[in-house]
Formats: structure tokens, C-alpha cells, sequence
């Protein structure tokens, strides 16, 4: 009999996604949420979190690459990192791809996410063993709120609007963020799709341009997210994202998807979506 997962997020819009599985490998409920991995037929393994997908072997250094060296890449000297969420790892290996970096701290609300990624994403994951790496299982918002004033680059690596992650797409966990930056930091975080949903892109870019001077949005392509496409904001005291132009002497060696011509293209919108962000002048 086939076994199919389907992830069924935005089926009350009349949408949904399906894979083939091959086999469920682990299935567990931890504290904060349920936790699937998968052997899938066209993505390799899979990595659900209440239904929704996270990672998968084909595609995850689409999203990583481009949640991690866009901002790593505009910041002239990124030493301290913050990444909130991002348990599997995939992030914070590629943060310590840029030599400049001192010191990782993962901020991880879910202590199962990392272990189970240990175990099935190896490849992502034993970045987080590295001596740079500072493990918090703690809430993001609050460890933000509690940590002014001492990251150049905060990477908020979360799932989608509900359960745990809410409250990383409020106005105050983006207050309790830009005090946590040093005087150039710059902030990436997930910021879903402009193609399914418009609303919460609207509503993150109410509220960001009383907070930060500089801001813009930018999106990767990822075959196995809902849409195809997942989009991320770009936050800064200093730097404009969109007069950065990458230092090529700085690029790390062997990426898959990120590049400096990708760098400058993925803040380009399609018009309807540029409606969803508010700019300056």
C-alpha cells in the first residue's frame, strides 16, 4: 500500500502538498510539538513539525544559504551570532562558514528538535558540536530581551505563525531583538511566502519601519515549502540591503545556492508582492 504525507497546513484555502514516504523512521511528542521524519521518494529524508515541513536532503541549503549569508555577507565584520529556532542545524552551519565569527549562540525552545536532527541530519546538524557554539533551550524572545546590545547578526530560523513560533512574528519580539543588536547589526527571519500569504508579510512591515530605519524583504526558491518560494526580512540599524554589494573575497567556498549575483537578485519582487512591503520615500 503507498504512503503518502501530506502537509495540510493551508487546506482550509484549498491547498495542500503531498510526498510519497517510503518510511516513517521516528515519530515522537515532545513538550512543545509533534515530530516526524521520513524516508520520501523525490526528497530524501524529511524533517515535519506538527505536519509542517522543515528540512528535507534535496533542498534545505536553499533556505539555509540564503537565511544566513545575506546577512552575513552585508555585515562588514560579523563576530557574535544569534540564531533563535533552528534546531536542525542548517543555519548555524552555515553562520561558521564566515572565519569573522567568534561565537554561535542557538536558541532553541524545543531540546528534541536538535536531538533528533543529531541523529537524521547529521549533515546539518554536527555543525551545532562545533567549539564556536553556545546551546540555549530557552524561549528566543526572551533571551533576545535579555541579551542587549551584544549580536552583529540575529537569524530568527522558525516555523510558520503558530504554536511556539507566534510570538517571533509579533512587534514586541522585534523590539526585544533590535536591542539585542550592536549598533550595524543586521537581522534576517523567516517571513513566508508572498505567494500564500500576503496578510502576515502586510502585517510584519506595519510595525518594522518604527523600529528599524533600514528594512526590505528577500525570498529563496525551495521546491518542498508550501508555494515554492519562502521569503525572509532584512533588518538593520546601518545597512541598507539594498545598496550592498557583496565582497566576492569573502564568499565560502562551496555553495550550493547562495551567490553574489543571487545576493542582489532576491531583493527584486514581483509588483503584486511589493505591495506587501512597505518602503521608505
Amino acid at each position: 500500500m503507498e504512503i503518502w504525507y501530506t502537509e495540510k497546513l493551508e487546506i482550509e484555502k484549498g491547498r495542500a502538498v503531498s510526498y510519497r514516504v517510503t518510511k516513517t523512521l521516528e515519530s515522537l511528542v515532545s513538550p512543545f510539538q509533534k515530530i516526524d521524519i521520513f524516508e520520501t521518494q523525490s526528497f530524501g529524508r524529511m524533517f515535519t513539525l506538527d505536519g509542517v515541513t522543515m528540512v528535507t536532503n534535496k533542498d534545505e541549503h536553499s533556505y539555509h544559504e540564503m537565511i544566513a549569508h545575506i546577512p552575513m555577507m552585508s555585515h562588514p565584520n560579523p563576530q557574535s551570532v544569534l540564531v533563535i529556532g533552528g534546531g536542525d542545524g542548517g543555519t548555524v552551519r552555515e553562520v561558521l562558514k564566515h572565519p569573522s565569527v567568534k561565537e554561535v549562540v542557538l536558541c532553541e525552545i524545543d531540546k528534541a528538535v536538535v536531538d533528533i536532527s543529531y541523529k537524521y541530519f547529521p549533515e546539518c546538524a554536527d555543525a551545532m558540536k562545533d567549539k564556536k557554539v553556545i546551546h540555549y533551550y530557552d524561549d528566543g524572545a526572551k533571551f533576545a530581551r535579555e541579551n542587549k546590545g551584544r549580536f552583529d547578526v540575529i537569524l530568527v530560523d522558525s516555523s510558520d505563525p503558530v504554536g511556539p513560533a507566534e510570538v517571533l512574528f509579533k512587534e514586541p519580539f522585534f523590539r526585544d531583538m533590535a536591542g539585542a543588536l550592536t549598533p550595524t547589526g543586521i537581522i534576517a527571519t523567516q517571513a513566508e511566502s508572498f505567494w500564500y500569504h500576503g496578510d502576515v508579510i502586510s502585517s510584519l512591515f506595519e510595525f518594522i519601519p518604527k523600529i528599524f530605519p533600514e528594512y526590505g524583504y528577500y525570498y529563496t526558491t525551495i521546491p518542498s515549502y508550501p508555494s515554492g518560494i519562502i521569503g525572509f526580512t532584512f533588518l538593520s540599524n546601518a545597512i541598507d540591503p539594498y545598496k550592498v554589494t557583496p565582497d566576492v573575497s569573502r564568499l565560502p567556498k562551496g555553495l550550493k545556492y547562495y551567490s553574489p549575483e543571487i545576493h542582489k537578485s532576491a531583493f527584486v519582487l514581483p509588483e503584486f508582492a511589493k505591495a506587501f512591503i512597505k518602503r521608505k520615500g
